[in-house]
Formats: C-alpha cells, structure tokens, sequence
C-alpha cells in the first residue's frame, strides 16, 4: 500500500503543478489546458505503477495464463474477444514475460484517459486525484480486458458530444474485440444524446431503483439478453450485491452536478452528455447493490464522472469554491483509506518497484 499512497501524492502534485504553472496568457475561459510535461510525468507514473505490479485482483492470472497459453489463430479464434488474443500473440512474438502484457495494457489504458482529461477538464488534478481515491485506478489493475475496452471508448468522448454516432459506432466495435460487454454503449449513445435533468433523467433512475427492488423477478430477463456473453456465468451468482457506500461515493459528482446544473450548462455547454453518462451508471451500480456484477457494467460510465467533478466546483459561487474543492479532497481520501486498506486490504507487490 506504501507504493499506491506515494503514487497518489506524487501524481497529484505533477497534475496539480500542471495546472498552476500555465502561463495566464494560454488560459481559456473555459479549459485550462495544463502543462504537457507535468502531464507527461502523471502519466509515467500511473503507468510505471500500474504495468509493473504482479499482484492486485485477477492480475496473476492474465500472467499466468499469458506464460501457458500458445496465442496462435486457431486458439484465437476460440475465445470470444479475439481482440486480446491477438494483441497477447503480437507481444509474445518479442517476449513471453508476462509483465510485457500487464505493462501494455495499463500503458494504453491510463494514456488514453488522461489525455481524454487533459482535453476536457477543468480542473485536471481533481480528475487525477479521484481516478486514483475513487478506485477506478485499482479496478484498472482488477479487470484488465474491461477496463482497456473502456479507456477506448472513453477516447471516442469527442464523438458523443459532436453527435457522431458513426465515428462512435466504430470505436464501441473495435472495444468489443477486447471485451464484448462493451456494445451496450451503442444504444446508450443514442439515450445521453439530449439534455440532462428531463423527466427522461428521473424516470430511468425510477427504473433503476424499481429492478433493485424487483430484481428476484426482473433478473432472468437480463441474464437472458448477456447470455452469450462474458457474464451470463453470473446468473447463478449469490454472494451479495456492492458496497451501498461505492453507490454513494459514485452519486455524488451526479448530486453536485444536479446542484449546480445551470451553472454547470453556461460553464461547460456539452456538459449535458457527460451528466447522462454518469446518471446511467449510476443506474448500474444501484442495481448492482443486488448483485455486484452489475458494477463491472458501471466501468464504461464510471470514467465520466471523472470530467463533470473537475467543473462542478466552479458551478458554485466563489466563496463555496474551496470548501467543495477540500471536501471532495477529504471525503475521497477517507473512502480511498477505508475501501483499499481496510475493506480490501490491497497489497500491491512488484518485482522492479520496491518501497
């Protein structure tokens, strides 16, 4: 855990030092555009620490079953996301140390949100620091094929706010090939495409609410729509639903943005596809109070919550500004505390980074 909590100070200092040393002439009205060398070091650092760990969630076994496996095309062509497999059999055309694999991954993973941050945040250190304090930086070393198709998609976040849906289209099926779950995001396209906070907005977070209480009922319906897919294994599935308080942690960028939402529109015009993004995940995740598969759904929308905290704070007026900005800092920091040391106990072990 030493390693993770020095990765965290480090990489918010360079983010937050990123910001603070633009020169006031670049400065937008809207973005600041941060530093592209401090952004570079956020970068080496999320990536160094992630691609060169060999512990956290089912790491050993991509390991494991890279060192094992022949990735040839008739093994490919057996397994559902033959994305991964042909990007296993390229890497172990020029090695078969598995930490190439676990490396690759978390470099193209983390490289492709932070730039999607460095485009559309206001306040990239905030972004950064709830990457990490939130957890979607640990799950990113749990569910490595889900996560890389989610950073893909993220990058396609240009395609939803200029309507797209072609552009969008493609990228989604490109992030199948690595993992299949991913296509849910083409007809979610088509759902966050109109204002945020419409009798739209409340009747689908109503609908969420309305499976968790029925989900006994309503289950069997879903499982049969992901039946071919990765999670259909889940249908039998019965060791409890998620955390309430990850639910918690996960609503509150979306209350604040509620909060602030007029605000927020003047601030950041597209702002509304970003909120509908968050809002559908939430809907995942209090469904996955039920049971927590539901969660790994969450990932693909999880990441937006991400752009919408960095402009929330200046959604408030300017002497609330700081007091939003340090409590976003505290309460994370403690839920990062009690989620990873106490709750999980995470130990994260490398054979290169020693503390």
């Amino acid at each position: 855990m030493a390693i993770l909590w020095a990765n965290l100070a480090i990489v918010y200092m360079f983010s937050l030092f990123s910001r603070l040393m633009v020169k006031p002439a670049a400065i937008s009205p809207q973005v600041v555009k941060p530093n592209k060398v401090m952004v570079v070091i956020v970068i080496a650092f999320l990536v160094l620490v992630s691609g060169l760990r060999n512990s956290i969630g089912d790491t050993f076994f991509y390991m494991h079953a890279y060192q094992v496996n022949t990735f040839n095309w008739e093994y490919i062509l057996s397994e559902k996301d033959m994305g991964f497999g042909i990007l296993q059999m390229l890497l172990k055309m020029y090695s078969s140390d598995p930490q190439l694999l676990v490396f690759i991954c978390a470099l193209i993973t983390n490289l492709l949100i932070v730039l999607v941050l460095y485009k559309y945040s206001k306040l990239f250190e905030l972004s950064i620091y709830v990457y990490i304090t939130s957890g979607m930086y640990l799950v990113s070393m749990n569910g490595i094929r889900q996560y890389l198709a989610a950073a893909i998609i993220f990058a396609a976040t240009r395609y939803i706010i200029d309507g797209n849906w072609k552009k969008y289209t493609m990228v989604v099926l490109l992030a199948s090939l690595f993992h299949s779950s991913s296509l849910i995001l083409i007809p979610m396209y088509f759902i966050v495409r109109r204002k945020a906070w419409t009798l739209t907005t409340f009747i689908i977070l109503f609908f969420a609410v309305l499976l968790a209480m029925g989900y006994s009922q309503l289950s069997g319906l879903f499982f049969a729509v992901i039946e071919d897919t990765h999670y259909s294994e889940y249908k039998n599935f019965a060791e409890g639903g998620a955390n309430i308080i990850r639910v918690v942690i996960y609503a509150i960028p979306i209350v604040l943005a509620y909060i602030g939402r007029d605000k927020l529109r003047e601030l950041f015009p597209n702002s509304d596809y970003i909120v509908n993004m968050t809002v559908l995940g939430l809907v995942f995740m209090v469904i996955s109070t039920q049971n927590w598969i539901f969660a790994r759904f969450s990932i693909y929308f999880s990441l937006y919550n991400l752009i919408i905290i960095s402009w929330i704070v200046n959604a408030f007026v300017r002497k609330e500004q700081k007091l939003v900005y340090y409590s976003i800092l505290v309460f994370y920091l403690l839920y990062c505390f009690y989620e990873q040391a106490i709750s999980l106990g995470i130990i994260y072990t490398s054979s290169y980074i020693k503390l």
